[in-house]
């Protein structure tokens, strides 16, 4: 039996990326990101389900609902950033409930990961040769992040910070003023944060456990 996970069983689609951030040019694409939810019988047989599908739409992928789950409660930035984006193209009223569920999923973790996705992106740059875009997206991460710490959900929309930004991503600024910039965020994260020790698991539980018998 041949099933179409996206769209047939999709309950949450989001455009993420510069489009979301408010920081898009004419140039930039439409980047979709969703969650699906598999027909729970698929889950008996010994072939399970796939955990992501790409497509169908250019620049568009998909998490099953499970591994998406997983994912923000380990607090990856871009899972964490679906669950707050501004632009919703689609939503069941599973997909409802998940968006009403995403303070459960924060956690202290996400000092880490916002940091650590950032450092990864600062240490593949080449300051002779700096990857401009690149360099935003980590200055944009740590923005994010230290948003989500101090207000308890990540900075999504860019508008206070869109100047600065492209500034940088159109090489405007220099490398030095560029890490200064990302050592200034960096040392903030420190700081008070509103961010609970650990994400509400239970909660989580509960609602997979409904979304399975909604899907048999």
């Amino acid at each position: 039996m041949e099933v179409r996970y996206v769209p047939d069983h999709s309950i949450l689609s989001v455009v993420i990326g510069s489009r979301a951030y408010g920081l898009e040019t004419e140039e930039s694409d439409v980047d979709r990101r969703g969650v699906f939810v598999a027909p729970t019988r698929l889950f008996w047989r010994l072939a399970k389900p796939p955990t992501h599908v790409d497509g169908p739409l250019p620049e568009q992928f998909s998490w099953e609902v499970e591994r998406f789950c997983g994912l923000a409660l380990e607090a990856n930035p871009t899972v964490l950033e679906c669950l707050w984006s501004p632009i919703v193209e689609q939503a069941t009223a599973a997909g409802e409930e998940l968006l009403a569920l995403r303070d459960a999923f924060v956690s202290e973790r996400a000092n880490q990961t916002f940091a650590g996705y950032a450092n990864a992106q600062f240490r593949r740059l080449d300051p002779a040769r700096p990857k401009w875009k690149q360099a935003m997206h980590m200055i944009r991460l740590l923005l994010s992040g230290l948003h989500l710490a101090r207000h308890g959900e990540p900075l999504v929309r860019m508008d206070a910070h869109r100047d600065r930004l492209l500034a940088v991503r159109r090489g405007e600024l220099s490398w030095a003023e560029v890490d200064r910039w990302r050592s200034e965020l960096v040392a903030r994260f420190g700081g008070a944060n509103v961010l609970p020790a650990e994400p509400d698991r239970r909660r989580v539980e509960e609602y997979l456990a409904r979304t399975r018998e909604a899907a048999l």
